[in-house]
């Protein structure tokens, strides 16, 4: 604490002293604590288009299992959330057990990219990510996770293109029905939001607008609870270490394409379109029955952006005989980093995944 205030407060009581300690720590944190390193498990660039990278994790350990994973994030943010620090990474656990595990970076798209949609991932980007996948692997069959929105797009993705040999599907947090969608309905009612007006205004969707949105499912909550937890937790560094973590990605957000965003929210948010097997990806139909790999789909109990309901509609249209359905207690965001995960999100991927890779 400054020297100038030492005087002062020896003579104040022993909370008002602990608690004066904790909100000058809490404000060292948000003013002048530098940013912590993340995504350290070590990669290679093995592929690019545009601004999307494809990335292989390397490791001095044998692979185990002979089918490889891809890793799919939505196009919000930045998917180092997979890979957020030492000891709390999904990405390092799977190396560290034996997957060979590449990771698909869309990057940070700029104005120039407000004519991208959905169409472009998903006819484009994904399978040819896959390709480079097998043929940098040498094999014949991979398994692909979607996390989040990543996993929506990656369910359309495996509908349409039933030629490529698709083993293992595992879905985090990933909504497949829109009907019942919580606060978004009401803010995203076509009646009150006029999705043309916002892309031909803004061409491309500022992050700082899907945060609003994101945090208006609970304002109290995920405006001042954060700031409440760190000022009563101000003394604990564990604590720290992970807020200053999470803060650092929630805050790394990246302008998400117009014409993809307008998809979205049409034929997602208000048309659920995908589950009903009406949407249309370049004139085909996306058919979720004609999905038959194994499939792990993974709730998280607690999720207010992507509740179980959502999450677990996709288990009765696909045609796989193995599918799996679990809700786990978790976030939308802790079902990837913190104890939970390491605990139980990361042992149940990759348990389920060792019995179908070799």
């Amino acid at each position: 604490m400054p020297k100038e205030w030492n005087g002062v407060l020896e003579f104040a009581p022993e909370k008002y002293q602990e608690m004066y300690q904790r909100v000058y720590r809490a404000t060292q944190v948000l003013t002048t604590d530098a940013e912590p390193e993340v995504a350290p498990t070590p990669k290679e660039v093995i592929w690019t288009r545009n601004k999307t990278k494809l990335y292989r994790y390397i490791s001095d350990q044998p692979k185990k299992y002979k089918t490889p994973l891809l890793l799919v994030y939505a196009l919000i943010n930045k998917p180092y959330i997979l890979d957020l620090t030492k000891g709390g990474s999904l990405i390092e656990y799977l190396v560290e057990r034996g997957f060979d595990v590449y990771l698909l970076d869309w990057g940070t798209p700029g104005y120039e990219d407000r004519n991208m949609k959905l169409d472009d991932y998903i006819m484009d980007y994904i399978p040819r990510a896959v390709r480079k996948v097998m043929r940098k692997s040498k094999v014949e069959e991979v398994s692909i996770l979607g996390y989040c929105m990543g996993g929506t797009i990656t369910s359309a993705f495996a509908a349409l293109h039933p030629e490529l040999p698709i083993r293992n599907l595992v879905f985090m947090t990933s909504p497949f029905s829109f009907e019942n969608s919580g606060s978004y309905g009401p803010m995203l009612d076509e009646r009150y939001f006029d999705i043309n007006k916002v892309v031909e205004t803004l061409g491309v969707i500022p992050p700082e607008m899907i945060d609003f949105g994101n945090k208006m499912i609970n304002p109290m909550g995920t405006n001042f609870g954060p700031l409440i937890s760190l000022v009563e937790r101000a003394d604990n560094e564990k604590f720290i270490k992970s807020f200053k973590l999470l803060r650092r990605w929630l805050n790394d957000g990246i302008l998400f394409p117009g014409e993809a965003y307008r998809q979205w929210i049409r034929d997602f948010y208000q048309n659920n379109k995908l589950i009903k097997g009406e949407m249309v990806i370049r004139g085909k139909k996306v058919k979720l029955e004609n999905i038959k790999a194994n499939i792990l789909n993974l709730a998280g109990k607690n999720d207010l952006i992507a509740p179980p309901h959502q999450v677990e509609a996709l288990m009765d249209v696909v045609s796989s005989e193995d599918k799996q359905f679990k809700i786990l207690p978790v976030g939308h965001t802790s079902i990837t980093y913190g104890s939970q995960a390491t605990k139980i999100t990361y042992p149940t991927i990759a348990d389920w995944l060792e019995e179908r890779s070799n």
